[in-house]
């Protein structure tokens, strides 16, 4: 094991925390509460579920027509832990429909069908739309104005130019609409459904010209967002969703 590694760094941390005595001994008298020890188990799982999640969303899985198997074994060495935590977390990221386990063959990450990527798109549209909505009452000036200083570095027709960054930039203006809600059940729902988005968006966004369809989208929802017009901030958010869903159902053949 790595010693270096940041888990291990961390586990070791919450490892000590958890066998340290408090600061002072707490009576046995009634009514203070009796704590269970920190188990540093948990600490594990979590970090290898974090890790592995943003390692699944940076891979290009729909330019990569192959199978993408995750070992467990070598992921556990990777990452300086036992195999239970890494187990854990995969189990977590299979309910969520980012790995699928395949009896006697191992664990594969999954790549969604076109009639999935499109309903998961739906439901998207339906979420944005009111957080789009919502946002032109909740949202501060400031915050409306940081997602017309996104686009800065795109005027002049230099989209095309810098997709992959403007792809990241594209991927954060959606995720702060929903951010600016300011509707913590909104935002949970968007969580994982956007982590699946955001993958098919980094594969569409330099097709078909639509990186300079977007940011003009983009533009007229940010103003839709200035004037605090609720119904239009909602529709055109909605829309340019939607429209992301006609594409990928006329294009997107790679997914069947």
């Amino acid at each position: 094991m790595n010693s270096h590694d940041p888990i291990l760094r961390a586990a070791s941390a919450a490892s000590a925390e958890a066998v340290l005595p408090p600061a002072s001994s707490a009576p046995s008298s009634a009514g203070r509460l009796t704590l269970a020890p920190i188990d540093a188990q948990l600490s594990f799982k979590n970090q290898a579920y974090t890790r592995l999640k943003n390692l699944i969303v940076s891979m290009d899985v729909y330019r990569n027509h192959e199978d993408i198997r995750l070992d467990e074994r070598k992921l556990a060495s990777d990452f300086g832990v036992s195999r239970t935590p890494v187990r854990e977390a995969l189990a977590q990221l299979e309910r969520e429909g980012f790995v699928r386990s395949v009896p006697r063959r191992g664990i594969y990450v999954v790549r969604k069908t076109k009639r999935e990527v499109i309903e998961m798109i739906t439901a998207w549209a339906a979420l944005e739309g009111m957080a789009a909505r919502l946002a032109t009452a909740t949202a501060s000036e400031d915050e409306i104005a940081g997602l017309r200083r996104m686009f800065t570095t795109f005027q002049g027709g230099v989209v095309e130019a810098k997709l992959d960054e403007y792809s990241e930039v594209n991927i954060e203006f959606h995720q702060t609409i929903i951010r600016m809600s300011h509707n913590r059940v909104l935002t949970d729902m968007a969580e994982n459904l956007f982590t699946h988005m955001r993958m098919i968006r980094r594969k569409t966004i330099g097709e078909m010209d639509r990186a300079d369809k977007s940011i003009h989208d983009h533009m007229n929802i940010i103003e839709a967002l200035e004037s605090r017009d609720a119904a239009r901030a909602e529709e055109l958010t909605r829309e340019h969703a939607l429209g992301l869903a006609e594409h990928v159902s006329r294009y997107a053949d790679y997914l069947d």
